[in-house]
């Protein structure tokens, strides 16, 4: 059986260092499964001996402290920075040492040594790189090279040989700064999707014989009885019993607008009660709720990583080992070969290379970038599952829709009833009632409230559902079935009415036709926006799939002018259907759906998106997106919200190789000093960073 343990790692700032903990405990014996999700500081681990495990991470990197991932573990004190206020003076004392050692500073090389520069400059360089210093010599012990502490330790020490103390503690300080400032960014991101995160419950007032007891919501079972004060989070999902509020529902669904709530529907943990007190019948256990599934796929989410993240942390892995060896030969083979060349000149320009070659910027810009756009949709109300996902939504050229629940509200109502064969409409509408009250289906249901009378279930014998066509049950002795058109001629019944506008069931009794009963469905307010902001962002074709007949089909298409359409379909059509799209397409290609009876078209498509998951398990499950709320306009969000995490990646990556490489450039021609290298080393990342963080930023505003 597995079983996965969480832990969290405190002071992992690097995502270079997160993807080596992670590949260092794949090797280890007894290991199953593992992954560091750098956006989150979480460790998942499978494994024989954890223990071991978690000894091996303190050898990989000796700053991370690894703690049990607690119900404490979305505290706000959590990832503020880890520069304390000693930290912070010791920076200042660095600083202030540093520009005294340029007033002792001798300008002329070939005289004696400042006693007074070395020692003021020196104590700066040691307070100021105490820790790139330990961390280098820590990792050396366990054989590690080839990181940015190494790359730092070795071109300033080489800096001070030479006699370049100032761009020696210029190098440690500026990094230092850098590092704070890194720090400060980081933090601000995780705290940012953890405001979502934060939603979860903290306690539950459960109703225990007329008296109130407050527990952790874990610990609340199916059945019982919890109130909800104004104010407060509903700690479970359940049914109202008493009661009539309004809810904040933004944590789940990122809707603003609260919603009427009344005795008899069904409410879920994490939503606000605003306006009355709420008794609440416990339906699920807390683990199954929404806003604990939420928070699990939303910390999760980044574990599956997209082809830009792992190419970058491989490039990562090649390219400092390849910069340390070019290094080396620049600073030993033209002093050799060109006349007139020092090794002095050209050890510095090795080590202006090895400070600039550091690659921060990228390996912690880019995965924070898909962090942001990952809480930015979380914030929205659209929960994806990975960031590939997120890279996905942003090449959508054509979007497949289901009609019922997704472009259409779903909520239907009886029209018109028109029986036949010498029947009459009460009877049509009972009959159909009777054979319809063991179905869940929006159009039973619709049958069953128009007929509006108390229903006999044990007149109802031998149910049976025939996906795709319709029920069929024997009612005090008779045969009768109801469903669509096709479920007459499957059955061989004669009939004279096949060609109905709208939604329509069709009953037969005893295999003789008995009339039929219209049902109307209207579509969402948004659904025509969404198809017009689709064709905005570039989708070029729109399609939508149907049971429903061709006739309703055609009218819904017409009226949100969508591409084209696909009606009558059984489920596995709309499989075949969704793949002959797929094999036409070039690009990726999405599926729309309720996230029920669709799930396996929702898995089949490149990105499968499930309207309304609240509640919904197999939308959850199944769905690599999950729109929390009804509004198919959030589609259209999702892929904004992916083309612009894709936007910040790119320019992220463009502007650091092509700023590290002029610099590098610059340096090996030796138009570059350690000040600049500085710079393209802490102050691209930087850049690189705040630009990641613009994603999360933007999505406040808008």
């Amino acid at each position: 059986m597995k079983v996965v343990k969480k832990y969290r790692l405190e002071n992992l700032d690097c995502a270079n260092c997160a993807f080596k903990i992670e590949e260092g405990l794949k090797k280890l014996k007894g290991v199953n499964d593992v992954s560091v999700n750098f956006a989150t500081g979480i460790l998942r681990i499978d494994a024989s001996d954890v223990e071991k495990a978690i000894n091996e991470i303190k050898k990989i990197e000796p700053e991370v402290n690894v703690k049990p991932l607690s119900d404490e573990r979305l505290s706000h004190n959590e990832n503020k920075s880890k520069l304390d206020k000693t930290e912070i003076s010791l920076i200042i004392l660095s600083a202030i040492l540093f520009v005294i050692g340029m007033v002792f500073k001798n300008p002329l090389h070939d005289t004696p040594f400042s006693i007074a520069e070395y020692s003021v400059f020196l104590t700066a360089y040691f307070l100021s790189g105490r820790k790139v210093l330990s961390n280098a010599v820590k990792n050396m012990g366990h054989g590690r090279f080839f990181d940015e502490n190494f790359l730092l330790m070795v071109a300033t020490i080489g800096a001070i040989f030479i006699h370049e103390l100032p761009e020696a503690v210029g190098v440690m300080l500026f990094f230092e700064v850098g590092e704070f400032f890194q720090d400060l960014a980081v933090g601000n991101s995780r705290r940012s999707i953890r405001a979502l995160l934060r939603s979860k419950p903290n306690y539950a007032n459960v109703l225990v014989n007329k008296t109130i007891k407050r527990v952790a919501p874990e610990e609340v079972k199916i059945g019982d009885t919890v109130l909800v004060n104004p104010g407060e989070k509903i700690p479970v999902d359940g049914l109202i019993m008493s009661g009539n509020s309004q809810l904040d529902t933004s944590p789940l669904t990122g809707e603003s607008v609260p919603r009427s709530v009344n005795k008899g529907e069904k409410v879920l943990a994490g939503m606000v009660n605003q306006s009355q007190m709420l008794k609440i019948r416990v339906t699920s256990l807390f683990k199954d709720s929404s806003i604990s599934k939420i928070m699990d796929l939303t910390e999760n989410a980044l574990s599956r990583k997209t082809k830009t993240e792992k190419f970058i942390t491989q490039f990562a892995k090649y390219y400092t080992p390849l910069v340390v060896f070019g290094a080396l030969a620049i600073a030993t083979l033209p002093p050799m070969i060109i006349p007139g060349a020092t090794f002095s000149e050209w050890i510095y320009r090795a080590l202006i290379l090895l400070v600039i070659s550091c690659p921060c910027a990228l390996v912690i810009s880019i995965p924070l970038s898909y962090f942001g756009g990952v809480g930015a949709s979380s914030k929205k109300g659209i929960l994806i599952k990975g960031s590939n996902f997120l890279d996905s939504l942003s090449k959508l050229k054509t979007v497949v829709f289901d009609k019922t629940g997704t472009l259409t509200k779903g909520v239907f109502k009886v029209k018109e009833v028109v029986p036949a064969n010498g029947l009459k409409e009460n009877a049509l509408l009972e009959i159909a009632s009777l054979v319809e009250s063991h179905s869940n289906h929006p159009i039973a249901r619709s049958i069953t409230e128009a007929y509006n009378k108390k229903i006999d279930p044990s007149k109802v014998e031998n149910y049976e559902e025939i996906s795709g066509y319709g029920v069929k049950a024997k009612i005090s002795g008779d045969v009768v079935i109801a469903g669509n058109d096709r479920l007459l001629h499957r059955e061989n019944i004669a009939h004279d009415t096949c060609d109905v506008p709208g939604t329509v069931v069709h009953v037969a009794l005893n295999n003789v036709y008995a009339g039929y009963i219209t049902i109307s469905d209207v579509t969402k307010e948004d659904a025509k926006g969404t198809i017009v902001e689709l064709r905005k962002l570039g989708v070029e074709k729109t399609v939508m799939l149907t049971g429903d007949s061709k006739r309703v089909a055609e009218s819904v298409a017409k009226e949100l002018e969508i591409n084209s359409y696909h009606a009558e379909l059984l489920p596995d059509e709309k499989l075949k259907i969704l793949e002959k799209i797929m094999d036409e397409s070039k690009n990726k290609v999405a599926f729309v759906g309720d996230g029920i009876n669709d799930a396996p078209v929702i898995a089949r498509a490149d990105v499968g998106i499930a309207m309304g998951g609240l509640g919904s398990d197999a939308a959850v499950e199944t769905a690599d997106v999950v729109i929390m709320s009804d509004k198919p306009s959030k589609v259209a969000e999702g892929i904004r919200i992916g083309r612009k995490t894709q936007k910040i990646v790119w320019e992220n990556i463009i502007f650091a190789l092509t700023i590290k490489s002029v610099f590098l450039a610059l340096g090996v021609a030796g138009m570059a000093t350690m000040w600049e290298a500085v710079f393209a080393d802490v102050g691209v990342a930087l850049i690189a960073i705040f630009n990641a963080s613009r994603i999360i930023y933007s999505s406040r505003e808008e």
